[in-house]
C-alpha cells in the first residue's frame, strides 16, 4: 500500500463518484487516496481493522477462509464499492479478505474520524445503510446459488473476473498454472476436477493453457458459457 499525495487527484474522486456529498468538510480533510499493487491483500480476514476503503479504481476480488483453511470466492468488484463499512458499524475485526485483482486505487479513511465527525452526521449514514444492505442481499442470494452452478460456470466466470478490467481497458493478464490448487479451493472444486474442465475449454477453444499460465482465448464464448459471470 502506498498513499498518494495529490489532493487534485482525490477531489477528481470525490466528484466523479458523487462523494462529496457524502462526506462533510471535517470528515473530506482526513481523506486520502491509496494505491494497491495488482495481487497486494488489501485487508485480511480477522485483522483488526481501522480503515474504511472506497475502491474508485481497479478491479478487486473477496473472499473468505473457512476454519479447516478452505478458501471460497465470495465476488470481483469494480468501483464503486466499500471495504470495511460492516466492520466500522459493527465494530468487529476484518470479516472477508480482499486482494486487488489489478492495480487499485482506494480512498481511505480512519475509524477515529469517522466517529468523530461522521457519527449523526445523516448523508453518510444514510449511504452506509444502503451499502451494508445491499452486500447482506447479496451475500445471501450468493451462497443460496453458487455451488449450484457446474464447475465449467464457476471457472469461467473466475477466468473473466481474473483476466479483465471493465474499468481499465489497458489491463489483461492470465491465470497463473502455479495458482491453480487456489483455484480449485476458490471455486469449491477438486484440483483433479478442475484440470479435467480446463482441459475441455481448452478443446472447446475458449481458453489455452501454457506451461506458465491460462489464457482466455475467446472471451465472447467463455462469457456465454459464464450466464454473463456469476461473480461479478
Amino acid at each position: 500500500m502506498k498513499k498518494i499525495e495529490d489532493r487534485e487527484q482525490l477531489n477528481h474522486y470525490l466528484k466523479a463518484y458523487q462523494l462529496e456529498f457524502i462526506f462533510n468538510e471535517s470528515l473530506i480533510e482526513h481523506l486520502s487516496l491509496y494505491s494497491f499493487d495488482q495481487g497486494e491483500d488489501i485487508c485480511s480476514q480477522g485483522d483488526s481493522s481501522h480503515y474504511l476503503y472506497i475502491l474508485v479504481k481497479g478491479k478487486i476480488k473477496v473472499f473468505t477462509t473457512s476454519l479447516e483453511g478452505r478458501k471460497l470466492i465470495l465476488s470481483f468488484k469494480n468501483p464503486l464499492y466499500l471495504i470495511g463499512d460492516i466492520e466500522y458499524v459493527q465494530d468487529i475485526d476484518i470479516i472477508n479478505t480482499v486482494e486487488a485483482v489489478s492495480p487499485v486505487i482506494m480512498i481511505g479513511i480512519q475509524y477515529q474520524w469517522l466517529k468523530k465527525y461522521g457519527s449523526d452526521y445523516t448523508p453518510l449514514l444514510q449511504f452506509l445503510l444502503e451499502t451494508i444492505s445491499r452486500k447482506f442481499h447479496i451475500k445471501s442470494n450468493f451462497f443460496s446459488f453458487n455451488l449450484l452452478y457446474p464447475v465449467e460456470v464457476r471457472l469461467a466466470s473466475y477466468l473473466l473476473s481474473m483476466s479483465f478490467d471493465e474499468s481499465d481497458a489497458q489491463y489483461g493478464g492470465g491465470l497463473s498454472t502455479n495458482s491453480l490448487r487456489d483455484v480449485a479451493d476458490l471455486i469449491g472444486t477438486s484440483y483433479r476436477h478442475l484440470n479435467r474442465v480446463i482441459q475441455h475449454l481448452c478443446t472447446e477453444g475458449l481458453i489455452e493453457r501454457t506451461k506458465d499460465s491460462i489464457n482466455v482465448t475467446n472471451r465472447e464464448a467463455l462469457s456465454t458459457l459464464a450466464n454473463h459471470n456469476i461473480y461479478e
